[in-house]
This record gives C-alpha cells, structure tokens and sequence, in this order.
C-alpha cells in the first residue's frame, strides 16, 4: 500500500460492571475518563474513553461494559495484551502500588532491553506495563493519584496471537508495518518511526484454542490516520485488495473503518480528527454523558437505561493540580 500509519490509536475491550471498570483505570491505573458516552450501536451500554489529559491518539483505552457480561477466553484471533509505557524507573513503583491495591502481578521480566510488569484488570483483561531503554516523550496525566514520575505515558504495544504468521504478516506490512525484531515465535512490527505505542507483537501459536470475545478481552485494536481523505485513500486500497471494509463510520471523535486482519483480530482504521474536545472543553472531558446528535433526541429513554457512574474528583485537570501540588 502507499499509506503507512504512524500507530496506534486505541485498543477497545469489553468489560463487565462500568464503575468497576472506571475504578480500576482511574484510580488504579491513574488514567483520565475522556469520554462519557455510548455504544452508538447499541446505546444502551457505555462507551468508557480512558487516556492522557486531553485523550491524545496513541493514549487511548476504551470500553463497552455490560455488567454481568460473561467472561472470555483469550486465544488466537484477538489481540491478547495490551501494553501501557511508563519510565524505566517506575516498575518497581507500580510492583509495589499494585500489590498494596491487591492486584494480582507478575514478577518484572525482560525482554530485548524492555522491562514489564503483568496484571490483570477486574475482568480479566491482560495488562503490560513496559518500561522501554529509549524512554517516552509523551507527558503522562497527573492525577493526583500517581505520581506524574510514574504515570502511564501512553500505549505501548498490543499482542496478535495466530495461528500461522504468513497472511497477518503481510497485512501488517500493507499498513506501512515493518519487522523490528523476532524471539522465538513472537514477531515484532514497528510503525513510523517506532517505540512505544508504534509496536505489535504477533505471537504465533498453532495449537492454542480460539479466543471469545466478551469480558476481559479485547474487541479491537485502532491504527491511526492523520485525517478523513488519508482514510478514504485507504479504505479504497483496502477493497481493491478483496478486503472486506465497513463503510467510513462517524465515532463523533473520529472516523472509523472497521475490517478483519487474516488471523481474525478485527482492527480499525481511526482518524486523529476531530478529538475529543469537539463537545465539551478540555477541563471538562468526561465528567458528563455526551450523545452525539443522531441520539440526542433519545437522551432521556438512554439515560435512563445507563447505571449512575460516580467519576473521582481527580477526573478534574483543575482539582488534580492542586491535589498533585499537596501530595
């Protein structure tokens, strides 16, 4: 192809309860909630937005929850970790502040020069937090909770488990993917320039079982264009190669087109346009339910189908400063 990306843009699960759910990446993990919304597809259910203060591409989680979801099975055909980046330094901090909370961890591990730590989030779904030797520029959201030395810098990396590599390979490659690097049978692609939150891992495992999507697993993992005509150009290669591509979707924050990579993970392509500031201010994101106009008329039948979420007050830039400032 001729257009390449530059890396992720979010990494979507399903969850099980959504306060549950806001608890654990808001107090746990210490991400901002950017978005308040639905599932424009099934709007009875939230569409939960975690990521950097104002929800930069590349920093961006996010969750439909339905409680009493049942649980999945993490197999081939879906991204199976999804990695978070956070200084060198800070593992031994985030061992120590996860184990205090109860939270199930691994031992930190090494692997070509990066460090990781692993846990599981309530539901199940497998967490990294990689502390890449280059470091990582992007600035983490002080929330008060973690400390701004520590915080999480963004996406890291997603893990594809397949049973054969040949065909995920070479549509990694149409998506401007280069190999970076191989241990064993997990493969490493770099987009743009690399580094953290530029990488995939393609983990090849010929008799692991199918994965199940549903709680605690991942839906689908978002690349990212810089705007609506690079999509089109994209969407239009896409088909003229026999892949089956949903039409250009409006996601209110940005422009999706949704296919199947050969080994079943689905993917998404995402514009970086126009960004979650598009209908409530930066100080603000989060902190109210948000409908995009197609549902607004709907607001009050919705609302009342949605469980209360209570958001923390560090969910508040402004607060967040100050509590950060008397720490």
């Amino acid at each position: 192809m001729t257009i390449a990306t530059s890396g992720l843009h979010h990494v979507t699960a399903i969850a099980g309860d959504p306060q549950r759910n806001a608890d654990f990446y808001l107090r746990t993990l210490g991400l901002r909630m950017v978005k308040t919304t639905v599932n424009f597809d099934d709007p009875g259910t939230y569409h939960l937005y975690y990521g950097d203060e104002a929800g930069r591409p590349g920093s961006l989680i996010t969750f439909f929850p339905w409680k009493g979801a049942p649980a999945g099975r993490r197999g081939t055909g879906q991204a199976t970790t999804t990695a978070f980046s956070v200084p060198e330094q800070s593992l031994g901090w985030w061992k120590q502040h996860l184990d205090g909370l109860g939270v199930d961890t691994t031992e930190i591990t090494e692997r070509d020069g990066e460090r990781a730590l692993g846990l599981r989030d309530p539901d199940g779904l497998a967490i990294s937090l990689v502390a890449h030797p280059q470091g990582d520029p992007r600035a983490p959201w002080d929330n008060g909770i973690v400390p701004a030395e520590h915080g999480i810098r963004g996406l890291h990396s997603v893990t594809l488990a397949v049973t054969a590599e040949d065909a995920t390979v070479a549509m990694l490659g149409d998506l401007g993917l280069r190999p970076h690097d191989q241990q064993g049978n997990r493969l490493r692609f770099a987009a743009g320039e690399g580094g953290p939150g530029a990488f995939v891992d393609v983990l090849v495992t010929p008799a692991a079982p199918r994965g199940l999507v549903a709680a605690g697993t991942v839906h689908h993992v978002a690349w990212r264009a810089p705007d609506e005509p690079t999509q089109a150009a994209w969407r239009a290669e896409l088909a003229d190669q026999g892949v089956g591509v949903t039409s250009v979707l409006d996601r209110q924050y940005f422009r999706s087109i949704y296919f199947r990579e050969p080994g079943g993970t689905l993917l998404e392509i995402a514009t970086d346009e126009p960004g979650f500031t598009a209908d409530e201010p930066l100080l603000e994101l989060g902190r109210a339910l948000k409908l995009p106009p197609w549902l607004e008329p709907n607001r009050e039948q919705i609302q009342a189908t949605l469980p209360e979420l209570d958001l923390p007050d560090e969910n508040n830039p402004e607060l967040a400063q100050r509590l950060a400032e008397n720490r």
